[in-house]
């Protein structure tokens, strides 16, 4: 009786091995997991009248968009630079994550320290960059955030790489690296 079991599981063992084929795919159990069905974006059945893509309604601010009010203006620096102040209070100022996105964006080119030495001053690639500490720039926060935000001269805008409290954690750590510059 014994060997007639084990003849029996040794038959069902070879028939389901036998089965199985690496040259054709197996059979799917939920095809529609494997292959979806194609939609179009912009279809008949999305737009029947042909339209290509929606225009967002008049006013509307995308989310996590804050506007600047302040225009990209000589006098809209001055402005920002008179009366712009932090958004982030002195207990939400992070230096060390400042450091890092000034690393990152801003010391190539003003360098580490803040004194207009970056990597690409020094190698020659731009020239005039200058130092936190230079008295004709009395730099200010507001400035700061000014510039960051539409640029300056040969510098172009971070405002689409940095958020808005993340500009503000460069300039508290500009700031920081203006202080230091002028012990």
């Amino acid at each position: 009786m014994k060997s007639l079991i084990k003849i029996v599981v040794v038959a069902v063992f070879l028939v389901a091995v036998s089965c199985k084929k690496d040259s054709a795919p197996n059979y799917q159990f939920m095809p529609n997991m494997y292959e979806s069905a194609g939609y179009e974006t912009y279809g008949e059945a999305a737009f029947p009248d042909g339209v290509e893509a929606q225009l967002p309604a008049e006013g509307s601010i995308p989310r996590g968009y804050v506007p600047f009010d302040i225009e990209n203006t000589t006098e809209g620096y001055e402005l920002a630079k008179t009366t712009l102040v932090s958004a982030v209070d002195s207990t939400q100022v992070d230096l060390e994550r400042g450091k890092a996105l000034y690393d990152i964006y801003c010391g190539i080119c003003h360098g580490n320290k803040g004194n207009g030495q970056g990597k690409l001053v020094k190698r020659e690639k731009i020239l005039g960059i200058p130092s936190y500490d230079d008295a004709g720039r009395a730099i200010t926060a507001g400035s700061i955030y000014h510039t960051i935000y539409y640029g300056k001269n040969a510098m172009g805008s971070y405002a689409n790489q940095l958020k808005e409290e993340e500009r503000w954690q460069v300039v508290a750590y500009v700031l920081k690296l203006k202080s230091d510059l002028e012990k």
